[in-house]
């Protein structure tokens, strides 16, 4: 048998160390010389301390910064194809999300905590939406924890983590730089620079990025608007001041100025398959395909139904604007044996949409926009004694308050009314001259704080925690691991949905919604006046007929006229929809727990088996469906986990391994539930529904996750990681109907109790390659490459069969050539090699193509 020679083992042993577990020592720890270092001594920080990774009785992934670099890995859509059973659901800046164990995908609100925490330098984000429109650039590491993750760590997080730990600023002074050029006009430059200021006293670091370049489709209506655009600029600076051996302050600084992003939209739509629903009955909802057809859009010639289907035309659509900054003081004492630290923060993020129909006519000047303010604050106080002895230990207190400020506008244009008329509505209006100014007016330039879920909202929440976790060494060998934290939850929204501007016609209002006056006049279905009209109202009324028809008074109008001014009121209170004054929602507040028990025993230095129980708890939600407060409740994951860490074959074989199960009760998602609103409104004696943000009873998830690394063949390193989930609605009797079986009179719900978990794959896989060839002189050729593959799930919550993502595999590659001391490299990166097609997400009527190949040039530099 052929044995490697130990003098080769104990360098690629620290290469393993490094690239393996993708972690990098901490500033403030020097690691041994590579000769001597072994895999025991990488070290991660996913308990708020520096240990080594194969201690550490918890599944965790972990990535490390050099090799996102390589691949100009910097969105959180890269950087989460780089470990199994992660994911990033695709949508806008706002309302992506990230999933762990295939929970969380789908479903987020404003008033709603990400099931997946996100902590960045030890400051937990409250929002996904401050990692979606962000470029992670200068990491040191990335570690993504799984299951609840509540007792340390910041927030709560109910089902894990990703953990981003930047470069920290030290006393060597460095100049690191990266320009890249990419296809469709695309360039990313990044630039850090630190050094000492005052040496041994204070240290700087400064970051800066710039990210941008052309989408893959252009809009034809405006060739400069492609999607999806790339335009980021970014900034962090950090300074290190270590006045004396016990104390050391790290002060951040970060900003991202807004810029406009061209996200919503970009999607095609798809020939409807569905001509009868699933029994049979025929389906006779009005499509976009028909609205085209009518003489009102035909007449405009340059634009066909084929260029609807083909093309993504749109007069109003913007960039959806985002924008963040942040400051962050991270202080550390060192006190009678123990660490005190302090870390007080701030971020804000701010988000603005104007969205528009699929089509170059003026339906809508905004098809529906979040405007968002968001800022948060936290502190975080801990106390953490020093490793070793029988017992170690951390204790501490953290506090956050949020604060968001929503506002869902809608603003309609001038052809509104003729595409949300009924056929029939159409028909009378579009007959002469008059109804057509009617059916104009009907819509025209009225703007309102649409009720989606809620127009305006003010989102207020606090938390407050007190925790602990203590390492109980009963043993060299046996270690047990406890914890507990309580949370308190102060959770309130403050909401309305109103006309913000009457538009063209302020005459054409309805009397009132809800109580909410909007001083129209009344009539019948067929345009009578009702004798509920005041004297005010019945002279609205006259200067309503001479306006249109040119005569003194309403009384002189024909039926047909008085028709269709009962027509064109129909289709402006049928698009306004729900409205209701300031109101207070039900508040959620509630003392919650999270605990962890999990013993872990070394079965040599090189084995090490643990098992897990965790449980935690994501807050309930103060909000509104339609009007009413509807209060969702808190969600309770319970976690169990039994897994094994080892360091095979002289270690050049990092396998880790478990084996989980999940169970959830009250999955916060979309459900179908009762609609006060529409009920009371109607008072007819039927109970009428809708769906909204609540509780599926039980969601259950098990599985099986690899994650390891090889290094037994020179100059290569192999890190792969593989994932068996197999995540199931346990219990799920309130889901909406599928769109296939949305015939009338079928049931309100619909039980798929014991189906598959919405946008969670069963399989996942990820493999990264990096092989270092030497070149001539001190030159390399290095070969870099990372394949990520998911196996189908359904992208729609209610599980239509028309929403299938089918399996898809996308390969990322790079070949450079470089110094063997990194100090410059030049490498040619494609991503997407083989150009994988698979569709982002699907429906019936639309789907969101896959982004295309890309092939771009990155040189790198370091001083």
């Amino acid at each position: 048998m052929t044995t490697t020679p130990r003098h080769r083992l104990k360098p690629l042993t620290a290469l393993i160390a490094t690239l393996a577990a993708g972690s990098t020592f901490a500033q403030e720890v020097t690691p041994p010389p590579a000769e001597t270092q072994e895999l025991g001594a990488v070290t991660v920080r996913s308990r708020n301390r520096i240990e080594k990774l194969q201690d550490v009785p918890l599944s965790i992934s972990v990535i490390q910064g050099a090799e996102i670099d390589r691949l100009g890995a910097v969105g959180i859509d890269d950087i989460t194809k780089r470990a199994a059973n992660v994911s990033w659901n695709l949508g806008n800046q706002r309302t992506s999300s990230i999933s762990i164990r295939g929970i969380g995908k789908i479903g987020q609100t404003e008033a709603q905590d990400p099931s997946v925490g996100i902590i960045v330098d030890g400051v937990s984000y409250a929002y996904n939406a401050l990692t979606s429109s962000f470029d992670f650039v200068d990491i040191d590491t990335i570690e993504v924890t799984r299951g609840p993750q509540g007792t340390l760590l910041g927030k709560n997080a109910s089902v894990g983590n990703l953990i981003f730990t930047t470069k920290r600023p030290s006393f060597t002074p460095t100049a690191d730089f990266t320009l890249a050029f990419r296809q469709r006009g695309g360039v990313y430059a990044t630039a850090a620079i630190g050094g000492p200021i005052v040496d041994g006293l204070l240290a700087w670091r400064g970051t800066f990025s710039a990210n941008r370049g052309e989408g893959d489709i252009k809009n034809p209506y405006n060739r400069d608007i492609s999607y999806t655009n790339t335009d980021r600029i970014s900034g962090r600076v950090q300074f290190l001041l270590t006045p004396s051996p016990d104390f050391k302050a790290r002060f951040a600084f970060d900003l991202q100025p807004r810029a406009a992003e061209t996200t919503n939209g970009r999607s095609l739509p798809l020939a409807n398959p569905l001509t009868t629903y699933s029994n049979g009955t025929p389906i006779t909802s009005l499509t976009n395909e028909q609205r085209l057809q009518r003489r009102w859009f035909k007449d405009n010639t340059g634009y066909t139904l084929d260029d609807y289907k083909s093309t993504l035309t749109t007069d109003s659509v913007r960039g959806l604007v985002t924008g963040s900054a942040g400051a962050t003081a991270d202080l550390s004492w060192q006190v009678a044996g123990h660490t005190v630290t302090s870390i007080t923060a701030f971020k804000n993020y701010h988000f603005n949409a104007v969205n528009d129909d699929a089509t170059p006519f003026d339906v809508y000047r905004n098809a529906g926009g979040f405007w968002n303010d968001y800022r948060q604050a936290s502190q975080e106080l801990r106390l953490t004694s020093a490793p070793g002895g029988f017992v170690d230990y951390q204790a501490g207190l953290y506090f956050i308050a949020v604060d968001n400020q929503v506002d869902y506008r809608r603003w309609w244009g001038n052809d509104a009314g003729a595409w949300f008329a009924s056929n029939a509505q159409y028909g009378r209006l579009d007959a002469d001259g008059a109804g057509r100014d009617l059916l104009r007016n009907s819509l025209a330039n009225v703007k309102a704080s649409y009720n989606s879920p809620t127009g305006v909202q003010d989102i207020r929440n606090k938390s407050a925690a007190i925790f602990a976790q203590a390492n109980w060494h009963f043993s060299p060998e046996l270690t047990l691991t406890t914890g507990a934290r309580f949370t308190h939850e102060d959770r309130r929204n403050t909401g309305t949905s109103r006309i913000t501007s009457n538009g063209s016609a302020p005459e054409l209002n309805p009397v009132s919604v809800n109580g909410v006056p909007l001083g129209g006049f009344a009539t019948s279905a067929t345009g009578d006046l009702l004798a509920t009209n005041s004297a005010a109202q019945i002279a609205l009324a006259n200067a309503t007929a001479q306006k249109y028809f040119n005569v003194a008074t309403y009384a002189a109008l024909t039926t047909a006229q008085r028709r269709q001014v009962a027509d064109a009121k129909a289709i402006r209170q049928a698009n306004l929809g729900v409205l209701f004054p300031t109101t207070e929602a039900e508040p959620f507040k509630k003392t919650q727990p999270a605990l962890v028990l999990s013993p872990s025993y070394k079965f040599d230095r090189d084995v090490t088996g643990y098992a897990s129980y965790q449980h935690g708890e994501k807050a309930g939600i103060a909000q509104f469906v339609n009007g009413v407060s509807s209060p969702v409740k808190p969600e309770k994951t319970d976690s169990f986990e039994l897994g094994v860490k080892s360091a095979l074959f002289s270690k050049t074989l990092i396998l880790n391994a478990d084996v989980f199960l999940t169970r959830i009760k009250d999955y916060q998602q979309s459900v179908r539930l009762v609609d006060v609103y529409t009920t009371t409104q109607t008072n007819d004696g039927t109970r009428y529904y809708t769906s909204a943000t609540g509780n599926a009873p039980k969601v259950e998830v098990k599985g099986l996750e690899i994650d390891g690394v090889y290094g037994g063949i020179r100059n290569l390193t192999v890190r792969f990681s593989a994932a068996y989930n197999d995540a199931k609605y346990k219990s799920f009797p309130n889901a909406a109907q599928r769109v296939e079986d949305g015939f009338a009179g079928s049931a309100p719900y619909v039980d798929i109790s014991g189906q598959p978990l919405a946008g969670a794959a069963k399989y996942t896989g990820n493999v990264g390659l990096d092989y270092r060839q030497p070149a001539w002189g001190d030159l390399e050729i290095n070969y870099t490459g990372n394949v990520a593959f998911s196996s189908s799930y359904y992208s729609d919550v209610n599980l239509s069969r028309y929403s299938v993502v089918p399996k898809s595999t996308t390969v990322d590659a790079g070949i450079g050539i470089g110094t063997r001391n990194k100090s410059f490299n030049v490498t040619l990166l494609v991503k997407n090699l083989f150009d994988d097609n698979t569709v982002r997400s699907i429906s019936s009527t639309s789907y969101t193509p896959a982004i295309p190949r890309s092939v771009g040039i990155q040189f790198s530099a370091k001083l």
